[in-house]
């Protein structure tokens, strides 16, 4: 942000009295607040402009530095930075900056004194409705982890404060405060301060993070400049992973780096997104969070907790709920994702149900609405709202009382492109199920009654991780809190899928998640029989959905992915439903049967298990 004016006053003194004593002195400022200069009154207050435009409005928004008392600076700063407009300044405006830095002055000097009560209010020059305000951020400042959250919540539900009052308690706010009012639902985006002014750099400096790459992708003229930046932020996000890594990101100018490409590429929510889970996976460190905050990361969180897309919305508010330590003690890695409650919120929680998608599934476009057949007219679409996805928008509403989290890992079709050695071991169900259990137990899941919903191989992964479990000491929280788990269209004996490819590449070169879906599988047979004695003896609800409809798989071929023989897991209720494999866990609408009958599934589940909550 370029701060195009400024006003700096840090007082410790000052007298309310005296009208023509601070006359004499705002007569002396305004002389000299062309140019570049300081005056000290009394030898407790010290002025600095730097005039370079006013227009007709001005706002407090910028930056204090984190280590000076907040409640002694107030910044002014315009949109222009036209010199001519200099010319237009009226002594009317001037009288605004100088009446606005008096009075915030004043009230920042006894914000966190003893003596700011209601009874000596009437000694300040707050106005009627400010006093509330101060003594809420003054409650920011408790020892009562209580009365500090209560404070943080009323502040965040403001929204008649001037602009001033705003930016003057954005500096006012330490790093905790600012966190938990980013987390706040409904909060202005005003009580945030613009992120810094990034350094100057040239054109180059997108696309390099220090080393010699940089020569080798200027070469490569016919690649757009937005490939190039995915093909690095897919890069950094492999070292934003490694814990022995992140120190040498945020060292050598990361979070500066990755700010300014967030806000070059505004028209891109890829990019964005990716930034996003560097970040999140930086605040899974504590050590970082402060360089995370004084960065100006939180504004652009706060900002994108507000955006209408659910993918925007759960990449930040994973990243603030890692930076949320007074609230928050889980921790979410990346690939695990909270849709509800993703803000700060009183409401109990009573259950974790858990979404694990499928074969070249994702953590939200498996759960979206079944997309509709033709477009509705202007009146249809107000009558019935699509949803990109439904866990979040119809099962927070239904159920508010559960945590809700969705998983991300990724599945490959093909084998055909070259990748690392690593990767073929990473990718076995056997990595994954392992991989994922540790990512699970770190956000805390355990802790309460589980509920499972998973569709295809995510149901292939679901009953590996709950059979490793049980055979595992320290995770023995998943066995006896699980309390029921929803198939959709499962291959529980395999899948055809692997018996047919979309092309020659697919047919020579089939991935290991293609291999382990086998028809008939001695693995997966091993599998089923396991998880059967456990679900018996631990005495877990099951549902399952079998698709009744062929799915097209390419140009050609139309196929059952999961005949209902294999979708049928051998105990429990299994429902036939007349949707192909995609859609069977997309609903068509709220009221739709598979929604409904999944939701009383998971009311049922938990309702009717004696160790319930």
């Amino acid at each position: 942000m370029s701060v195009a004016a400024y006003c700096l006053v840090c007082c410790r003194k000052i007298s309310t009295s005296g009208t023509g004593r601070h006359d004499r002195h705002w007569k002396d400022i305004r002389n000299i607040a062309k140019i570049t200069g300081s005056l000290i009154l009394g030898g407790y207050v010290f002025i600095t402009y730097e005039m370079r435009s006013l227009r007709k409005a001005m706002t407090l928004d910028t930056h204090a530095v984190r280590q000076e008392k907040l409640k002694s600076y107030i910044y002014v700063h315009t949109l222009s930075e036209d010199r001519n407009d200099l010319q237009g300044i009226t002594n009317k405006l001037r009288k605004e900056l100088h009446k606005t830095a008096i009075r915030a002055l004043e009230v920042s000097t006894k914000l966190f004194s003893k003596d700011l009560d209601r009874e000596n209010y009437s000694k300040s020059n707050m106005e009627v409705y400010e006093l509330p305000l101060w003594l809420l951020l003054k409650g920011t400042q408790s020892t009562d982890k209580r009365v500090r959250l209560e404070a943080v919540q009323n502040i965040a539900g403001i929204h008649y404060c001037r602009d001033y009052q705003y930016r003057t308690v954005a500096q006012a706010c330490d790093k905790r405060t600012t966190i938990g009012l980013a987390r706040s639902k409904d909060v202005d985006l005003r009580f945030f301060l613009t992120p810094p002014a990034l350094p100057k750099v040239d054109d180059r400096g997108l696309w390099c993070f220090g080393g010699n790459g940089l020569p080798y992708a200027e070469s490569l003229s016919s690649v757009p400049s937005e490939k190039l930046e995915v093909y690095s932020l897919q890069a950094l996000l492999k070292h934003s992973r490694i814990s022995t890594q992140v120190d040498s990101l945020v060292s050598n100018g990361g979070l500066q780096l990755l700010q300014r490409i967030y806000l070059l590429r505004k028209d891109s929510q890829k990019i964005q997104r990716s930034i996003m889970r560097v970040i999140g996976n930086l605040a899974l460190h504590e050590h970082l969070h402060s360089s995370i905050v004084d960065s100006g990361w939180i504004s652009l969180l706060a900002e994108a907790m507000k955006s209408p897309y659910v993918i925007q919305t759960s990449h930040a508010a994973r990243a603030l709920a890692n930076l949320d330590r007074d609230t928050v003690t889980e921790k979410y890695p990346d690939g695990v994702y909270v849709l509800h409650p993703q803000h700060r919120t009183n409401q109990l929680i009573k259950a974790d149900v858990l979404f694990v998608h499928g074969l070249l599934g994702a953590a939200f476009k498996t759960w979206r609405q079944q997309d509709r057949d033709q477009p509705l007219d202007e009146s249809a679409a107000q009558e019935e709202d699509y949803t990109e996805c439904w866990p979040k928008d119809w099962l927070a509403e239904d159920y508010p009382a559960l945590r809700i989290i969705s998983v991300e890992y990724d599945t490959h079709l093909s084998d055909w492109k070259a990748k690392c050695p690593a990767d073929n071991n990473r990718k076995s169900m056997a990595y994954r199920s392992s991989e994922l259990l540790n990512k699970l137990k770190m956000a805390g899941v355990g802790k309460r009654p589980i509920i499972w919903v998973s569709h295809s191989m995510g149901g292939l992964l679901v009953k590996k991780m709950l059979v490793n479990a049980s055979r595992n000491k320290d995770l023995q929280d998943f066995v006896k809190n699980t309390r029921g788990i929803a198939f959709y269209s499962v291959p529980h004996h395999g899948s055809r899928l692997a018996e047919y490819s979309v092309n020659a590449r697919l047919l020579l070169f089939p991935s290991i998640e293609v291999k382990e879906l086998s028809k008939d599988s001695p693995a997966l047979k091993e599998l089923n029989e396991e998880f059967i004695e456990f679900a018996k003896n631990k005495d877990i609800q099951v549902l399952s959905f079998a698709e009744t409809l062929p799915t097209r798989v390419g140009s050609m071929i139309r196929m059952h992915v999961v005949p209902a023989e294999s979708a049928d897991l051998g105990i429990g209720e299994i429902i036939p439903v007349e949707v192909n494999h995609l859609n069977i866990c997309k609903p068509k609408s709220k009221d739709s049967f598979i929604y409904q009958r999944t939701l009383q599934f998971i009311i049922d589940a938990l309702n009717s298990d004696p160790r319930k909550q």
